[in-house]
């Protein structure tokens, strides 16, 4: 599962979404959709704008977390 962070980087920047969506040059339903982790995709172009407003990284916006059952999956296809 892919682990959403914006909601830990505006915390610790002490930013509101409301700042980000306005610095970002983004709708503030993207970022509401983002930071309450409720989107399914995400455009290049929406992430290369988070990037340049928070100076980060793609990966410090997202993570890899194995899901205990994909994890199986997957053995079980190499078997």
């Amino acid at each position: 599962m892919i682990k959403n962070n914006l909601s830990i980087i505006l915390g610790s920047k002490r930013m509101k979404m409301s700042e980000l969506a306005e610095m970002a040059g983004l709708n503030k339903n993207t970022v509401l959709n983002l930071y309450h982790d409720k989107s399914t995709r995400i455009e290049f172009e929406v992430l290369n704008k988070l990037c340049a407003a928070l100076d980060c990284q793609p990966g410090d916006l997202f993570e890899y977390v194995p899901d205990k059952n994909e994890h199986r999956d997957f053995l079980g296809d190499l078997y």
